[in-house]
């Protein structure tokens, strides 16, 4: 009976709202009309033999509106965080000045609209990746106690179609929450 007890839709549902919650903050990064420090949170950088976030590098401002600037604490470090926002697939074109690097915010043309949609979709897709990583591992835990005789196979049965039904609103979600942030950025 203990066994029975590991199986919990509620902690499969609380890992797949992680994967949520992951996906509204990247959103939050995609900031459509002013400069914000958001943009830059996923950005990592190579430094000191390790992946750090830029935001452990240096200090982010935004000095105006169009405008981002980065103090990096350590001057050695200004070309890896350059290259690291170059390579961010923000579409961003960064400058160093000394030891600070200035990344001025493009008009967004429909290009870069279209750039933002499309940063947008991916940061969805690896969402859908995590809900059905999840899936696949409550499936996975369902079978375990199937073939156990912890569970009976009709028991199996409806839980995997709970299972099935949690993702598929997960999904739902995540698909609205993409719809919404592509209309706010081909709109703005």
């Amino acid at each position: 009976m203990p066994e029975r007890d590991k199986f919990s839709l509620n902690m499969l549902k609380h890992r797949m709202q992680g994967a949520l919650n992951v996906l509204k903050g990247d959103f939050s990064g995609l900031r459509t009309g002013r400069a914000s420090a958001q943009l830059l949170d996923l950005v990592m950088v190579e430094a000191y033999g390790s992946n750090m976030p830029l935001s452990q590098v240096g200090t982010i401002s935004v000095p105006e509106a169009r405008m981002l600037n980065i103090q990096v604490w350590d001057k050695a470090l200004v070309p890896a965080v350059d290259k690291a926002i170059r390579t961010s697939n923000l579409g961003l074109d960064p400058l160093s000045d000394g030891q600070s690097v200035r990344v001025p915010i493009p008009e967004l043309s429909r290009e870069r609209r279209a750039e933002l949609a499309k940063v947008a979709s991916h940061y969805a897709e690896q969402s859908r990746i995590a809900v059905r990583q999840v899936r696949r591992d409550g499936m996975e835990q369902l079978r375990r106690l199937e073939k156990g005789s912890e569970i009976s196979l009709d028991e199996y049965h409806d839980r995997s179609e709970d299972v099935q039904k949690l993702t598929d609103r997960m999904i739902r979600e995540i698909d609205a929450i993409l719809a919404h942030k592509e209309t706010e950025i081909m709109q703005v």
